[in-house]
C-alpha cells in the first residue's frame, strides 16, 4: 500500500508540471479525442475493451493480493513460496504481452516479419 501512496503522490506532483509545459506551448498539446472509438484504440470494440480491462484488473488484483500476503507473512519459507508464485504470475503476464506484441507487429508490418530471401 505504501508503494501505491508514493506512486500516487509522484503522479499528483508531476501533473501540474506537465500541464504547465502544455500551457506554455499550445502547439504541443495533443489533439482532442474524436469520440469513443479513439479511446478504445486499435479498433477494439467496446466488448473487447471491457474484456481486456477486466483481465488487466484481475491481474492487478492478484499481484496486489500476493504482495499483501508476502508483506504479512512471517515465515521465511512461506514468504519465499509466495514470492515465487508472484514471480510466476509476472512471467506469465510478460509472456502474454510479448506474444500480443509479436501478433500486432505481424499484423502491422507483415513484410518485416518475413525472412529475407537471398537470390543471387
Amino acid at each position: 500500500m505504501k508503494h501505491f501512496y508514493i506512486s500516487s503522490a509522484t503522479l499528483l506532483l508531476l501533473l501540474p508540471v506537465s500541464m504547465a509545459s502544455l500551457a506554455a506551448d499550445p502547439k504541443a498539446a495533443p489533439e482532442p479525442m474524436q469520440g469513443m472509438h479513439m479511446q478504445q484504440g486499435m479498433g477494439m470494440s467496446e466488448a473487447q475493451l471491457d474484456t481486456h480491462l477486466r483481465q488487466k484488473q484481475d491481474h492487478q488484483l492478484k499481484m496486489h493480493d500476493l504482495s499483501n500476503q508476502i508483506l504479512a507473512e512471517q515465515d521465511p519459507a512461506k514468504k519465499e513460496n509466495l514470492k515465487n508464485q508472484q514471480l510466476e504470475l509476472m512471467k506469465a503476464h510478460h509472456a502474454q504481452k510479448m506474444a500480443h506484441h509479436q501478433e500486432m507487429k505481424k499484423m502491422h508490418h507483415p513484410k518485416m516479419m518475413q525472412p529475407e530471401s537471398k537470390t543471387q
